[in-house]
């Protein structure tokens, strides 16, 4: 009898019954990978800036205002200085005052620094209206103690809402 030569029938990956075959990795080379990613640390730009308004904000959580004890928000740009007093369980802006208003600013015109003075005089007018005493926390959102937000903070500070 002759034998026919016939070609054995393959199935690739064995895809007939449904199972695939997957490569095959060590414990050791996956041990090494996840210990390679656990030491990888990049450093972030701006750090100290960012740091400062993860606090603030953290502070704004711990202290919320009331309508007897508010929270004075001050803002600082690189001109001007904005100050609120804020009730957060209402949700309600009790004072608002800026170095921009008029009223503020008056004849003759004054510099920034003397403008701020008056915001912090104005706040503490304010505060004698609505019969505030004491404020729950001063905001500074993070800035710096400059020129203008210095003189703010002695105005405000003869009221007796800051030490010294």
């Amino acid at each position: 009898m002759d034998l026919v030569n016939v070609p054995a029938l393959r199935f690739p990956n064995s895809a007939v019954f449904g199972v695939q075959l997957k490569p095959f990795v060590s414990s050791l080379s996956l041990r090494r990978t996840l210990i390679k990613n656990r030491l990888v640390v990049e450093a972030r730009a701006n750090a100290r800036k960012e740091s400062a308004k993860i606090r603030n904000r953290r502070k704004q959580k711990k202290f919320d205002g009331t309508p007897r004890r508010p929270r004075l928000s001050v803002f600082c740009s690189e001109k001007q200085l904005y100050a609120m007093l804020v009730d957060d369980q209402n949700k309600k802006c009790l004072f608002y005052g800026s170095t921009l208003q008029k009223s503020i600013r008056q004849d003759p015109p004054c510099s920034n620094i003397e403008a701020a003075q008056r915001v912090g005089e104005e706040l503490v007018k304010a505060c004698v209206e609505l019969n505030i005493n004491e404020i729950s926390s001063y905001d500074r959102n993070g800035f710096a103690r400059g020129e203008r937000m210095q003189a703010f903070e002695i105005a405000i500070s003869s009221f007796g809402f800051l030490p010294g």
